[in-house]
């Protein structure tokens, strides 16, 4: 009987280190951003802001188009979503509720694309890209990210925990399989829609390299990309850095915290 008080303690003291670890670089960076006095990379590191102003947060937004480049990113990263929820879940569908010949196989070439890093595509995506006149558009940089086998994987699993009993019901009611698809699987698998989505959002909000690699014109920057602008512009000037830094991760944290349910209630049906 005592040991399990202790047994339980131990695994919220471990869980509380490890959201430490993790909250950590973030609060440190807000830190940042906030201070205008005292070293930067001082140690042991300091926990609050000394004489906090938001003066940096504005400096940022005078040098760079923040405004432009945060525009830029939402048109990226929502029709991202959109196109990847529309075709992923048109992929995964009938590789889950409808029977042809070779569907094990191409089930199996899907899969077998998740052991090859995302750096190996690039080479040929940009040929692809450059050979449809596609460089330096927003087209460009969406279009090898709208069809991944992560999200086919998932949905498919979601397609799967609908009962049969459902979908035959339909079918004999005269339903075809795009009503069936539309009007009634769609909407029963909607968490995992939704958790495919925010991961989807975060992961075009964040993207880096394949931006940088596509586009040239500063005016089309997603923020992620266009705020290293401050790099360059104010060298050693960390405190405007960390600034534009927590600009870029607010809305996609903001996005996480107002859609966790419907995250959470994805994950628990992924794992099941």
């Amino acid at each position: 009987m005592s040991t399990h008080p202790m047994k339980t303690a131990s695994h919220y003291l471990l869980l509380t280190a490890i959201a430490l670890l993790c909250v950590f670089p973030f609060w440190w960076t807000v830190v940042t951003a906030l201070s205008t006095e005292g070293n930067v990379f001082a140690f042991p590191p300091t926990f609050w802001p000394k004489a906090p102003s938001l003066r940096n947060f504005a400096e940022a937004m005078e040098v760079i188009p923040l405004w432009d480049f945060f525009r830029n990113s939402v048109i990226i990263a929502a029709c991202t979503v959109l196109w990847k929820l529309a075709l992923c879940s048109m992929a995964a569908y009938p590789l889950a509720r409808l029977q042809f010949r070779g569907r094990r196989l191409v089930f199996g070439l899907i899969l077998a694309t998740l052991v090859l890093p995302s750096e190996v595509n690039f080479l040929v995506n940009f040929i692809t890209v450059t050979k449809l006149s596609l460089v330096d558009t927003y087209t460009g940089v969406i279009l090898p990210n709208i069809v991944t086998a992560v999200a086919i994987l998932l949905l498919k699993q979601a397609f799967e925990e609908v009962p049969q009993d459902l979908i035959d019901a339909a079918r004999v009611d005269g339903a075809s399989e795009w009503t069936i698809f539309t009007r009634i699987m769609l909407p029963l698998i909607a968490p995992w829609l939704a958790t495919v989505g925010i991961l989807t959002a975060v992961e075009a909000w964040n993207e880096y390299i394949w931006p940088s690699i596509v586009m040239s014109k500063p005016s089309e920057f997603p923020l992620s990309v266009g705020v290293l602008y401050l790099r360059g512009t104010f060298g050693s000037s960390t405190r405007v850095i960390a600034a534009g830094t927590v600009i870029t991760i607010l809305p996609t944290l903001a996005a996480f915290l107002f859609t966790q349910r419907y995250f959470m209630r994805g994950m628990d049906g992924a794992v099941k």
